[in-house]
């Protein structure tokens, strides 16, 4: 489908491809000026962090003095199915291939909602005996939250819905939206 044939559906746009350009920009800003001169692995959550993951590690390599090198990999979990609701159990689908072990490692989420996700990952990866970890995030809900859980870069906070766009997805559907936004009710009963 393409971003037109959404707009029947949405409900109201939360956040401009401006706004999520500027914070990405922000977060990179942040990231590169606490590893400066240091590599640094990024890790993105896939399949919803694709994207900001993508736009973080492109405008972290733009900032001068910012980490010697900057290694990317990605990793798959799940916690939501084709709902919009947590299920609370997460799902290692694909684990990263780079061996963290003494590396500094940023992982990069879309969002946060409960928490469990990236309670979830920090405690496997931190079993791996990176040399640093630290956690960003684009999009914060913390209405929800089941678990206190560090998040080290947070860009924008979201009301709180159900949100889709910039990688995040409703039934697979929506990720390519280049802004953050509410669907109208009815689409979640059809």
């Amino acid at each position: 489908m393409t971003t037109k044939s959404y707009d029947g559906t949405i409900e109201r746009k939360l956040f401009s491809e401006g706004e999520i350009a500027a914070a990405v920009e922000r977060l990179a800003k942040a990231v590169a000026r606490d590893f400066a001169g240091q590599p640094l692995l990024v890790l993105g959550v896939l399949k919803g962090a694709l994207y900001v993951t993508v736009d973080l590690v492109r405008a972290i390599s733009r900032v001068p003095d910012g980490p010697s090198q900057v290694e990317l990999d990605f990793l798959v979990v799940s916690s939501y199915g084709n709902s919009t609701r947590s299920s609370g159990e997460v799902r290692m689908l694909k684990d990263t291939n780079a061996s963290i072990a003494g590396k500094n490692v940023l992982v990069v989420e879309d969002i946060i909602d409960n928490g469990l996700t990236l309670q979830y990952l920090r405690s496997l990866l931190l079993g791996r005996g990176p040399a640093s970890l630290k956690s960003c995030v684009l999009f914060d809900k913390p209405y929800n939250r089941r678990v206190d859980v560090p998040i080290d870069y947070v860009g924008l906070v979201t009301p709180d819905e159900f949100v889709v766009g910039y990688g995040l997805d409703y039934a697979e559907s929506y990720r390519n939206l280049p802004y953050l936004a509410q669907l109208r009710p009815w689409v979640f009963s059809e």
